[in-house]
This record gives structure tokens, sequence and C-alpha cells, in this order.
């Protein structure tokens, strides 16, 4: 059987032109930074100079080092440096090993143990609509975040409940925008009720060609189309939404479909080479099919975002910015590794504001899928696979691809689910494809 590809469309950059532009300022050079040359295993003192991707492999080791001690960890982008926070008390010698390996060590007050305690109480007493909070390594205290529909009676109980954690706990911050998933509703595009973006091309367990796209994407409807009323190419398998995640995994209905690793850029593919681990403080660039390009920094992790539609939870927090329909599109890093699928978040690409993203490798583990698939790594730079900001569905189509949701409409709320929403959510439950998701409209 032959293998189709998809025609050739150029990246959308709409709203976000200037921040897609200096994102691809940025990007194009190709200017990483790369280390000093030093292994982890050498026993200079001094911090050493590294990659994003280098310093999330040593936080890992050292979070199993420190132990009890151990408070979080981020990059300095500045610096290339891995900072990582440690608790006083009886542990000098695990903190030699770690500034053996290469870290900046710093002293904090607040335990890993003792934010994550914090966590706990804000979901348990604090889950309202238009809220978020993680953990920031930077400050050693909880970020709690709250758009503007949080006001009157809700802002007076998220702020006490914050001031009861104690002092040096956790900070609120205003956003002025509206905690929304980034589906694009209301004219129906490709197809169907909601237009999202491509995450990145897998391979399904069973080694059939398969996408991730965002959950709340998946929930929407089960049939996936690669042009307005065209025919579907794609059936939703798994899908999470809201709960554990916003995630899901499509199958492209023809197995002889080509899905190469890569995103497309509109005049160049960066190839994905494997999923990683986000580090707070990494830059990260985000192609999604209504923005095109932008990037930004990693400000969280395992953030848990209560959207109109319910709770989700282990989510990455960044500055990014997103509009609808970027949801489900590539977030990732200049050297190829792939980090997460765009979720939802407030603001836009004019004003800014904050963006959430599935990790990747955790959206992996739970379909049991691999990255790439047949003809990964393959696409040619400067256009000549399709890939980010192209109609989706192609045999060779790229992350961050348009994709329109077969016949269903957004905000119809059957929201059939296989799974449960998290603690406090108030939306449908986990959807396997066979409904819509409740208030989807962005």
């Amino acid at each position: 059987m032959s293998h189709k590809r998809i025609p050739k469309r150029r990246a959308a950059i709409a709203a976000g032109g200037v921040a897609a532009l200096g994102a691809a300022a940025v990007l194009l050079p190709n200017a990483n930074a790369s280390q000093d040359g030093e292994s982890f295993g050498d026993t200079a003192a001094a911090p050493r100079t590294l990659k994003a991707a280098d310093a999330s492999d040593l936080a890992s080791q050292l979070a199993g080092l420190l132990g009890d001690a151990f408070a979080g960890s981020y990059y300095d982008a500045d610096e290339q440096q891995l900072v990582v926070n440690v608790v006083p008390g009886d542990n000098n010698q695990v903190i030699v090993e770690a500034k053996k390996a290469g870290a900046d060590v710093r002293e904090v007050d607040n335990s890993m143990s003792e934010l994550q305690t914090g966590a706990r109480t804000l979901k348990s007493e604090a889950t309202i609509p238009g809220t978020s909070w993680a953990i920031d390594p930077r400050t050693n205290k909880i970020l709690v975040t709250a758009d503007s529909t949080v006001t009157g009676a809700d802002w007076d109980r998220l702020e006490s409940t914050v001031e009861g954690l104690g002092a040096g706990m956790a900070t609120i911050k205003k956003s002025a925008g509206t905690f929304k998933t980034f589906v694009s509703g209301g004219d129906a595009v490709f197809g169907g009720g909601a237009r999202c973006s491509l995450g990145f091309n897998v391979t399904a367990g069973d080694g059939a060609p398969a996408f991730l796209t965002a959950g709340h994407c998946g929930v929407a409807d089960d049939r996936w189309s690669d042009a307005q009323d065209g025919q579907p190419i794609a059936t939703v398998d798994q899908a999470v939404f809201p709960g554990e995640g916003d995630f899901a995994l499509v199958r492209y209905d023809d197995p002889a479909t080509e899905a190469p690793s890569e995103v497309n850029l509109g005049d160049q593919t960066v190839q994905i080479s494997q999923a990683a681990e986000a580090t707070v403080g990494q830059q990260v660039f985000r192609m999604g099919s209504t923005t095109g390009l932008a990037d930004g920094q990693v400000l969280g992790l395992d953030a848990t975002v209560n959207y109109p539609e319910g709770t989700v939870t282990g989510l990455i927090q960044t500055d990014v910015c997103a509009e609808p329909g970027d949801s489900g599109g590539s977030l990732f890093t200049q050297d190829g590794l792939a980090i997460g699928l765009t979720s939802g978040g407030s603001g836009d690409c004019t004003v800014g504001g904050e963006t959430f993203f599935q990790p990747v490798t955790t959206a992996l583990e739970a379909v049991g899928a691999t990255l790439g698939g047949d003809g990964a790594g393959a696409g040619q730079a400067g256009g000549a696979g399709s890939g980010v900001g192209d109609q989706a569905g192609g045999e060779a189509a790229g992350g961050g691809d348009a994709v329109g949701g077969g016949d269903g409409q957004v905000g119809d709320g059957a929201g059939a689910g296989a799974g449960e929403a998290g603690d406090g959510a108030d939306g449908d439950g986990t959807g396997a494809g066979g409904g819509h998701g409740s208030g989807l409209a962005g």
C-alpha cells in the first residue's frame, strides 16, 4: 500500500504573530549552549554549566540522593546551572555530594513534604473554579493563581485557606484572564464544533500509528477529520479529562499512515528525539494551529487547575501564551525533546497569561504508546514533510497540526466517561471518545 502525504499549508501565526516571530528568532539559530565538558561524576564543587535536559536528569538523581532534605530544584537559564533546594539538618554529607555532582545548593525553609501538605489542604478546602496552584522551587512556596472569576466569597475562602497554611508557605497571584481549555468553539471548523492541534505522533502499544492531543479534545468527539467537512481519518482510542491529566490517544484509521516524529515550524522542522520531563526555569516552545510558534519558561510542576469542567492535576505551568484552537499542540525544547500537550489557561498571545500543559511522559505511560512512528525523524527541514500548522490527519502530520472534531458540538455535556473526575471536580468524567465534554467552548 502506498503512503499518502497531506498537502503542505503555511503555519498559522494569527493574533500571536509578534510572540511567534520572537520565539522563532530564538529557536531558529539553534544556539543551544553546550556543557562545559565535565561529567556528573567529577568532584569539582563549583556548580556546572548544563543544558536544561541534563539538569533535569541531574535533578532526578539528586532528589533520590538527598531524600527528605530535597526541597525541589530549578534551572537557572542565565547561569545554565541547576539550583537544588535543601532544608537544613544533619545532611552535610549528601549536600557535599550534591555539590560534587555539579548543582548549586541553597538552604530553604520549607520542605517538600510541607509544601505538598499545603497543596493537599488547598485541594480539600479551596477547589474553586478559576484557581490553580503549583509548587514554585524558585520561591520555595506554593504559587496560587486566581483568575478574574474568583471574587466575593470565593476569593475570601481562597485567601483564608492560604493564610491558614502559615507565613511563608504560599503566595496568591491574580490573573486578568479566565482559566479555560483552549479548544476553539462556536463556528464549525474541520467538520465539527471544535478545533484543536495535534501534539506528537506516536506508536500505539500494538504498533499502530497514532497521535497525542488534549483530553478535552478527545472527549469532545471520537472521530477526527483533516479538513472542514472532510471525512474522518482518525478515531479516539483513550481520553482523560478532567481528572488525572488532559490527554488523548487518537489512532489513524489507515494503518499505512506515515507519522514522523517532528514539529514543523513552517520553514523548517524540528526532529523530536524523545520525551522528557520538564524542569522549572527551562525554556520551552509551543506550536499550535491558531497562534503558531510561541516560547516562554516553565514556572511550576504538578500543577492543579480548576477548570469550569472540573479539576485537572499533574500539569506543567508556564508563561507561554496560547489561544483557542491551540489545545493539544506541542510543547518542546530547542533540541527536540517532547515536553507537553497544550491544555488551557488564561490570557492570549496579545496580553500574555498562564498556560498549562499535560506532561508527555505521563501521557505516554498512561496510554501505552511510544514517541514517533513509521518514518519517524524522516521529515525534511524546510517543509518537505507536513507538520506544525498543517491540517492534521495526513499520513505525515506533525506536532501542532490543526485537527477538527467529527460530528460533535462542543459544550454538549453528554460526557460518557471511562474514568472519574478528579477530587473536587464539578465536570463530567473522563471520556473514552464516545461523548461530548461539558462546557468546552473556549
